[in-house]
């Protein structure tokens, strides 16, 4: 009898409402899958129109090409003799369901709405769809027109069921319903189904493949079975980054790992298993038996095909592997990079410009750039047609080939050193000497003449001159100062960046780079509409520290030697005049609080859900080896005037690499008011009555020890 099932997972890299492309790499996932044998194909979720369709999903358009796509994909002769799971919107009663639509040979074969709908932190599918709550239900799906002419089918399933091969037992769970407390795979796996499959559209964030993987597989760990992961990998048209790592997984184990950063744009991921070892591995547990023996039935769909081939006595199945997990240092290195490459071949630009100020912060991005031309070459080298192709278009030469990542770089990203009076010869050097290290085209230009022309304006017009303080002059003029530094440099920024190429006589512009971290971002330690104001910004969602982090893992693997100095140096934002011709401006003087401690209070306002109060009564136990209960408060209120002062700021941040789940991105992640009560009043009143409980416990207890 069969028993080895040949399966196939795959990645597919693609593009909200790109109906032409996604059918395109539909179709080659499934031709790969079949030439290498598979009997059953998965894609990611809503691959036909793109997962991020956003509010194009109440489009009728987007229901309409999506059924086209489907016709297309039904007609075509590689979908024939394999089974082929497609993700795409259907509505059904009036009621718009995110689905899967399961097909064999023109036939469907079940459309299965998805249960648990993602609702949390970048994910709004409560939006847009409605999720099937009829367990183990099906009813009467009426295809429209352009299908039955293809299917010669008036109605098919609708609902949740599983498909009975003549082999084995299939159940569909959507990317949510893994992580759900009550995934459909328990009770499916005790009604005997013995292969799970999930298609997700799952983005990274640092540090989370490990926790998709344990939960995979942990589904068939106490139950027993094969569990298929399908996923969405790159840009599909905003700030997330699809990560790939399809995977399989049979009894609690990885079989196949996918890869989780790749500039290929179909992945397929195919295991041979055997399911006899999945019902050897049931047979013996007996709390799943007696559980599975009380179990209500799924409704069970029949198809007249086989995973597997009668005579496979001798056919080899896959084994164990263990998986292999990218360091966090590794995800900053290729995350941003394929996600920059997918934003420049996509937008039709011819490559970036970035202010070089010669700090960590703008060093690290242009370290991503050059991890990314590193990615571009060795894809090429690797014989990947695509992006031969799109390099070709970008660089409008038919005849280039990128072998070298610094010959690249000097085509397609300019770096520009924006000196003031107040710049420092070290920053200017160093960001000279990292420019050199990784072959971008660099421009040294000096800013004074124009931040002395505004000046004058406003001079002229009201007759009075601002100071630095250091010269005299009041807070509020000294910030003015450094703010029209700071937005002349966003100015000139878009001005290079469309006319760059121009005087060098090469067709095409420039995407300008941003370079504030989740930290600054989130203190709002940055000048509204300076060069954080950018088109995109690859550092946005990551941290200082792993900024740092970063910056010494390019040092050992890139030998970019310029970035030891720029790791030493005290970040600074060069906008206030130099003492002796040395930096007297630190950023963390500035900010009143350090890198580290931005972190502590990012996570547990974003994370832990920590209001000022909360946030103090956790921190006087974490800080209790460092900080008195008063020194906590001071800290506590001083970082919740400096964000609410400076919330407004989080509307008009530019686009940024989702890396952190603190990241105070409010276009949908984090969403707040940007008009706030900066006192805090009744929540500040609340932490100075505890830091005076507190401070009565101490002194009784000091008397006490004293008497003692």
């Amino acid at each position: 009898m069969g028993r080895a099932v040949r399966l196939a997972a795959c990645a597919l890299n693609q593009w909200a409402l790109d109906f032409e492309g996604n059918a395109g790499r539909i179709l080659k996932s499934i031709e790969i899958a079949k030439g290498k044998g598979a009997r059953y194909r998965l894609g990611p979720e809503l691959e036909i129109c793109g997962y991020g369709c956003s509010d194009h999903y109440y489009e009728s358009d987007t229901l309409l090409h999506s059924f086209q796509v489907l016709a297309k994909l039904l007609e075509s002769p590689v979908t024939q003799d394999i089974i082929c799971d497609v993700g795409m919107p259907v509505m059904h009663k009036n009621v718009r369901y995110n689905c899967r639509v399961i097909f064999l040979n023109k036939k469907i074969l079940l459309i299965r709405p998805k249960i648990s709908l993602a609702n949390a932190g970048n994910y709004r599918e409560l939006r847009w769809f409605t999720p099937w709550s009829k367990a183990r239900h099906v009813e009467e799906y009426f295809l429209p027109r352009i299908i039955q002419e293809v299917t010669g089918q008036d109605t098919v399933p609708f609902g949740d069921a599983v498909l009975a091969t003549k082999d084995t037992c299939l159940g569909t769970e959507i990317c949510e319903e893994l992580w759900a407390p009550n995934s459909p795979h328990i009770e499916m796996g005790l009604d005997g189904v013995e292969i799970f499959t999930n298609s997700s559209g799952s983005h990274h964030v640092l540090r989370k493949a490990h926790t998709r993987v344990d939960l995979v597989n942990s589904a068939t760990a106490k139950n027993g079975g094969i569990y298929i992961l399908s996923n969405q990998k790159g840009c599909d048209g905003d700030r997330l980054y699809y990560d790939g790592c399809a995977m399989i997984s049979m009894n609690g184990e990885t079989i196949a790992q996918g890869s989780q950063f790749s500039l290929d744009d179909v992945e397929v991921l195919v295991a041979t298993l055997d399911l006899e070892d999945v019902r050897s591995y049931r047979a013996e547990i007996s709390s799943r038996n007696l559980a599975a023996s009380k179990v209500n039935p799924y409704p069970r769909i029949k198809v007249n095909f086989a995973l597997s081939c009668s005579d496979d006595v001798a056919v080899p199945v896959c084994m164990p592997i263990q998986w292999r997990h990218h360091s966090p240092e590794e995800e900053i290195c290729l995350g941003p990079a394929c996600w920059l490459w997918d934003y420049l071949r996509r937008s039709k630009q011819a490559g970036f410009l970035l202010p070089l100020s010669g700090g960590i912060d703008s060093s690290a991005t242009a370290c991503i750039v050059y991890s990314m031309c590193h990615q571009v070459c060795l894809a090429v080298k690797n014989g990947n047609a695509e992006v031969l192709a799109d390099t070709r278009k970008i660089v409008h030469d038919e005849t280039y080939v990128p072998e070298d990542p610094r010959e690249f770089c000097k085509r397609i990203f300019t770096t520009c050193y924006m000196a003031s009076e107040n710049s420092s010869q070290d920053t200017c050097n160093r960001a000279k000497l990292l420019a050199e290290q990784i072959g971008s085209y660099h421009i040294n230009l000096n800013i004074d003449v124009a931040v002395k022309a505004i000046v004058g304006i406003f001079s002229m017009v009201t007759g009075r001159t601002p100071c630095f303080s250091v010269y005299g002059g009041s807070s509020r003029e000294n910030l003015a100062l450094q703010n029209v530094q700071a937005r002349v440099r966003m100015v000139l920024s878009y001005l290079f960046a469309q006319l760059t190429l121009w005087t060098r006589g090469m067709p095409g512009g420039l995407l300008v780079l941003g370079s504030a971290n989740v930290d600054e971002s989130l203190r709002g330690y940055l000048t509204k509409y300076d060069c954080s104001s950018a088109d995109i910004n690859p550092i946005g969602g990551i941290s200082k520290t792993d900024l740092k982090n970063f910056i010494q893992y390019c040092i050992e693997n890139f030998q970019l030697t310029a970035l030891r100095s720029i790791m030493a140096a005290p970040p600074t934002a060069e906008l206030e005049p130099l003492v002796d011709g040395q930096v007297s401006q630190t950023d963390e003087a500035d900010m009143g609080m350090t890198y580290a401690e931005l972190s502590i209070y990012g996570k547990l306002r974003k994370i832990a859900k920590a209001g000022p109060y909360s946030m103090f009564c956790k921190l006087i136990n974490l800080w209790k080896e460092i900080c008195t209960p008063r020194e906590v408060a001071s800290k506590v209120k001083h970082f919740f005037r400096m964000y609410s002062v400076n919330r407004h700021k989080m509307t008009t941040l530019t686009p940024s690499y989702h890396a952190e789940n603190y990241s105070p991105d409010d276009n949908r992640f984090d969403l707040r008011p940007f008009l706030y009560n900066t006192s805090w009043s009744w929540q500040f009143r609340c932490i100075d009555k505890q830091v005076n409980v507190l401070g009565l416990v101490y002194g009784f207890m000091c008397r006490a020890l004293s008497m003692g």
